[in-house]
């Protein structure tokens, strides 16, 4: 009969620590490889009997899941932040395998999905394109930064034009800080070029994917938002729920409560004690929050159906922030909806849901 092996490995980029436990959590065996592929495949191919894999999320992650995959019967890469019992006594290469390996057996590992191969290209073109227009976005702000600095009022956006460039850097009398806004300037120029290219390039791939097509039909989630909703999801059939996306999304209520149960006269009640709302999950995609987010905002302000969905749940009572917020809670929804069946969009359904 083949034994249970549980294997925990500590990746790192040089070395990787290796603990391989049995089903009785005896440890079996330890050792380093070199982090190459064909080290580690010569390791597994030399073990025997049913073997499970784990090891964290990190930079080699997808290198790594991609190279064991076809080769290992059971793997998990498992979110580090999750792990608290490698924070706890002793830390080294060689204790976190082993509590990794014991974290599997007890299956107490909370997974990061790494199933989607056919969405590849399309998830490191919108990687590409979100890194480039958050160089862009933090490039501005230091732009206006340098002239806020020296008492130069720069409301607006005519301050990154090219038109009005040589209005506004003759407003700096210092000349070195005019010499490194002007380096600025040439980073904006390259960086607004690069993204024009990362943009073209992104579109191009996605209208090689029918969700792409489908998901557009959505107000306001338009051709970059909808391809980079496929490449951040990759497949809607990973989330059971609306709910689920929710909480990847970082668009989840987490609720602490405590002390919920009483005894009046010898009867077990229910505490009337409100249940303390928190806030939204941290834990989440941070990407795919701000492309919801972002939609329900130009949604609320623009005419159609969400800016009317949102209006009555301001009818009711309803805050403007946590109206939005149900907004992109209701678009979420409707994406993993018309993904799933493949159905179109129908402003109807809308409203029937609402009243």
């Amino acid at each position: 009969m083949e034994r249970e092996k549980y294997i925990g490995l500590d990746v790192h980029q040089a070395t990787t620590s290796v603990a391989v436990m049995d089903e009785t959590g005896r440890v079996e065996m330890e050792c380093i490889l070199e982090t190459k592929a064909a080290t580690l495949l010569d390791f597994f191919a030399g073990l025997r009997g049913t073997i499970s894999v784990t090891f964290e999320e990190g930079t080699c992650a997808a290198w790594l899941y991609d190279l064991l995959k076809p080769h290992v019967p059971h793997l998990l890469v498992c979110n580090p932040r999750k792990n608290a019992l490698l924070n706890v006594g002793n830390k080294s290469d060689r204790i976190d395998a082993r509590k990794l390996a014991e974290l599997l057996r007890g299956n107490h590992l909370r997974p990061v999905y790494h199933g989607e191969t056919g969405v590849r290209m399309l998830r490191e073109l919108s990687r590409s394109y979100l890194t480039v227009t958050k160089d862009l976005s933090r490039l501005m702000n230091r732009l206006k930064a340098l002239y806020r600095s020296w008492g130069i009022s720069c409301a607006g956006r005519d301050v990154y034009y090219r038109r009005h460039r040589q209005e506004w850097l003759e407003k700096i009398h210092e000349a070195g800080v005019r010499r490194r806004a002007e380096h600025l300037y040439q980073q904006l120029d390259m960086l607004k070029h690069l993204r024009q290219e990362a943009r073209r390039e992104l579109l191009a791939e996605a209208r090689k994917h029918t969700a792409t097509a489908l998901l557009r039909q959505i107000p306001y989630l338009g051709p970059i938002r909808s391809a980079l909703a496929v490449a951040l999801i990759q497949t809607p059939h990973r989330f059971r729920t609306k709910r689920q996306l929710w909480a990847y999304s970082g668009l989840a209520l987490e609720t602490r409560v405590s002390a919920e149960h009483k005894y009046e006269h010898g009867k077990l009640q229910r505490s009337k004690k409100m249940i303390s709302i928190r806030g939204l999950n941290k834990d989440h995609n941070h990407d795919l929050k701000g492309l919801f987010k972002g939609t329900a905002t130009i949604a609320s302000l623009r005419p159609g159906p969400f800016r009317e969905f949102y209006e009555r749940a301001l009818a009711k009572g309803m805050k403007p922030t946590m109206a939005r917020l149900t907004l992109a809670r209701k678009i979420a929804a409707i994406t993993l909806t018309l993904w799933k069946k493949g159905e179109r969009f129908d402003a109807d359904k809308l409203k029937l849901l609402a009243a």
